[in-house]
């Protein structure tokens, strides 16, 4: 009986031991980590899936981590089991750049309307970060974190009337940096183009919805984009949202 308890209680301890700490290739995992891997001629080979593989996966953990085979990618789960977003591990190319192709549009209205500068896709390192609505002029952010927009356009006014439009970011709607604007432009010795430019950091939630609002701040008149491939939105992620 003495025997039994002696080697039920060294077992008990061998259990406790193993589960609380895993080594591979080394019999002193670090205290830090509940699982090490060491080798000096090997590496760590993660499950492999493709698009549809992954999709398929029943309620995916937050931080789930996989191999995307047709993006050829570490991916995560960076939301929840019910609606999960699969992000790119790799923090390189993670901006986005568009101009424009509209130049008849006026932008010098009374009410608000979106900056029309998603004509032309110059590059988007990450289609699953940025989703681009060109006919709403917009782009939906699906991570969140901080981010630099930077927007420049070029306008023309071919008027005689002074004219002098101001732009800001909107997010969801809601404006969310200070006025870009600058003096008026007329039809006259040639003062008729002029340009607005904003650079702004912004921490936004995920699923935010950005644009560009453009609105008529002195006489009415049409003013557009000066000429295709001259206005341009271009926004990075530079920073994770910071939680405490």
């Amino acid at each position: 009986m003495k025997h039994f308890f002696t080697l039920t209680f060294l077992w008990l301890s061998f259990t406790q031991t193993a589960f609380t700490q895993v080594g591979i290739g080394t019999t002193t995992p670090d205290d830090s980590a509940i699982l090490e891997i060491n080798s000096s001629n090997s590496g760590l080979l993660l499950p492999r899936l493709s698009n549809a593989e992954r999709n398929a996966i029943t309620n995916p953990a937050h931080g789930l981590i996989i191999y995307n085979t047709d993006a050829g990618k570490l991916q995560y789960n960076s939301n929840t089991k019910v609606s999960p977003v699969w992000l790119n591990i790799s923090t390189s190319g993670r901006s986005l750049k568009y101009s424009n192709t509209d130049t008849t549009t006026n932008i010098n209205q009374d009410n608000a309307i979106n900056l029309p500068i998603f004509g032309t896709q110059n590059w988007n390192d990450n289609t699953t970060l940025y989703s681009v609505n060109t006919a709403s002029n917009s782009v939906t952010i699906n991570e969140a974190g901080r981010y630099r927009i930077t927007v420049n356009a070029s306008l023309i006014n071919p008027n005689g009337i002074r004219l002098a439009p101001e732009m800001y970011i909107s997010v969801n709607g809601v404006q969310a940096s200070a006025y870009a604007s600058t003096g008026y432009t007329r039809n006259a010795g040639l003062h008729h183009k002029s340009s607005l430019h904003i650079r702004e950091v912004l921490e936004l939630p995920q699923n935010a919805v950005v644009s560009i609002s453009i609105i008529k701040a002195g006489n009415s008149g049409s003013v557009t984009l000066r000429s295709a491939n001259t206005s341009t939105f271009h926004i990075e992620k530079i920073g994770e949202t910071q939680t405490y």
